[in-house]
């Protein structure tokens, strides 16, 4: 007799969710871009035959993730906006609240996004940009007698440099994003630890590192030493059970 399949219980979807796809799929295809108006309240509850309240409803949704933006008294639709990192980062952060995303995978691709980048700035670097890296790290060594979040910021410029050096957004915008909810995830942790100054210290010695490998153009020895750089940072605050994964990235 064949088994029959095990089904899953299914999730109601509302209408509101529907307009909210709806939308967020015409700005995928390029149908609506930034700047463009979405039609008035009145006739978006015709063209989707729901009421004013489900047509309120996607609109709170979409400029709550930075798609549209609504001003009270405005006889035109809601404008699209355009793309911002920090819609992104919410969303991401979001994931990470609700445990879609572990704290490992963040870390691990922040490994991985910020190796690549660090191998390509390597061949793409400038000397003006070199002199760039150079004063960062001068930067994040007067911040370690300020505190944790002063060298955090010198840390987050020397790191958007490198994505920018890069020469490719995406890869600017996802190490951006991923970082900040790795910190946020765990910034109180690092600054409050005992051995706050020694991490910092260890970490301002791989960046110097990174930039001297950068500046021999030895891109593979630049992003093996920052892979390194953020296992040996991070990993203590990943389970045991799922640092294998995280030292797999620094393992030639």
């Amino acid at each position: 007799m064949t088994k029959s399949p095990k089904f899953e219980p299914v999730q109601p979807v509302r209408a509101y969710q529907r307009i909210v796809e709806q939308v967020e799929d015409a700005l995928a295809r390029g149908d609506l871009v930034p700047g463009q108006r979405l039609p008035s309240e009145r006739e978006l509850v015709a063209q989707f035959e729901v009421s004013r309240s489900t047509v309120r409803e996607a609109l709170r949704v979409l400029e709550s993730n930075g798609v549209v933006r609504s001003r009270p008294g405005d006889p035109n639709g809601p404008e699209i906006l355009p793309f911002s990192s920090s819609a992104l980062r919410k969303q991401v952060a979001r994931l990470a609240r609700v445990d879609e995303l572990t704290l490992s995978e963040l870390i691990g691709f922040r490994m991985i996004m910020d190796g690549a980048a660090i191998q390509v700035a390597s061949r793409l670097r400038t000397p003006e940009e070199l002199d760039d890296l150079e004063a960062t790290l001068v930067a994040m060594r007067d911040a370690i007698d300020v505190d944790f979040a002063a060298f955090s910021e010198a840390d987050l410029a020397f790191h958007e440099l490198i994505a920018r050096i890069s020469r490719n957004s995406l890869i600017q915008t996802c190490n951006e994003v991923v970082r900040g909810v790795v910190l946020g995830l765990i910034a109180d942790k690092v600054a409050h630890a005992a051995n706050s100054r020694a991490l910092m210290l260890e970490s301002l010695h791989h960046h110097a590192e990174v930039v001297d490998a950068i500046r021999t153009g030895n891109g593979h020895a630049a992003a093996r030493i920052a892979r390194q750089n953020m296992f040996d940072y991070y990993a203590g605050y990943v389970p045991d059970s799922e640092q294998e994964t995280l030292r797999a990235l620094i393992e030639d």
